[in-house]
């Protein structure tokens, strides 16, 4: 996994008391994952080469996985081939909701991140393409028991084109283990839907989100209340009517009444346009008479 979002959470952790831990399946992108700690002054960090959903190594022993307070990720989209066909005997059992489709992975990558955050207290963001908030089948029923076990607290809808890897606009999830039984949020029953996707800065080669934009966002998120045309908070039961369907426009309207024609005041326009190039068009006959023309 892509090991920038690691530091840069760790540098809004004001008195720095926080280890950073990573894994990373490509040998070129972990040596480069290493060197990027090391410039940044993390070279305590471990980062690991080794495979998250195969073979992760941040372990406690053969069968327990290490537990985290904070778990982000900008894993890649829908990746086929992942080692779907050894999810069913996984030792550490993170798939027991279901196991994603061979062809796309990312209820993997987000499965073994909730699995490995703190029971009851911690916490997970995670990139994600569109599809994971709609898709079907093991996807949909995953989704479904997230939602049922009460873990997902946002939804947050990003613009197009803000990754150099891909035009598509993405969202981010957040899950909360602090609202499972008997966890400090184990009350908030809701989930809140973000549209930010028209929130952005048009560039060369990609958009980019402005600190105005991110603080948006983030205000939005804290004060957890709607925002028209821009978020909603909703229960339980508005998703469970939905079918657990997560698409934001469900959620979200962020539809704009056209403004209404006054078809009178068009057809005065049209019939006061039509009198004057009446006008024009006899003086241009003048002019062309007294040029000998006509």
């Amino acid at each position: 996994m892509k090991q920038e979002i690691n530091i840069k959470v760790a540098q809004e952790i004001p008195d720095h008391n926080y280890a950073l831990f990573g894994q990373e399946v490509n040998g070129s992108t972990w040596a480069l994952a290493r060197m990027n700690m090391f410039l940044h002054g993390e070279d305590g960090a471990r980062i690991d080469w080794s495979d998250t959903l195969n073979s992760p190594t941040l372990t406690d022993n053969t069968t327990n996985l290490q537990k985290f307070d904070v778990v982000v990720a900008n894993p890649p989209f829908s990746l086929d081939k992942w080692g779907a066909e050894n999810a069913k005997n996984d030792v550490f059992n993170r798939f027991w909701r279901d196991i994603p489709p061979k062809t796309k992975v990312d209820y993997g990558f987000i499965t073994h991140m909730i699995e490995v955050a703190l029971p009851k207290q911690g916490r997970v963001v995670v990139i994600a393409p569109h599809g994971v908030l709609f898709r079907g089948s093991s996807e949909g029923r995953i989704g479904k028991k997230l939602i049922e076990e009460n873990l997902l607290d946002a939804v947050i809808g990003l613009p197009p084109n803000l990754f150099p890897s891909t035009s598509i606009p993405v969202a981010v999830l957040i899950f909360d283990r602090s609202r499972e039984e008997g966890g400090e949020r184990e009350a908030c029953q809701e989930v809140m839907f973000i549209d930010a996707s028209s929130d952005f800065q048009s560039g060369k080669n990609q958009n980019l989100l402005l600190d105005s934009h991110l603080e948006k966002i983030v205000k939005t998120y804290l004060n957890w209340q709607d925002v028209d045309k821009y978020a909603h908070v909703a229960t339980f039961e508005e998703i469970e009517e939905n079918d657990f369907n997560l698409n934001i426009p469900r959620y979200v309207d962020t539809f704009e009444e056209e403004e209404e024609i006054d078809l009178k005041e068009v057809q005065a326009e049209i019939e006061s346009l039509e009198d004057q190039l009446g006008e024009v068009r006899g003086k241009m006959r003048d002019y062309l008479k007294e040029l000998g023309v006509l």
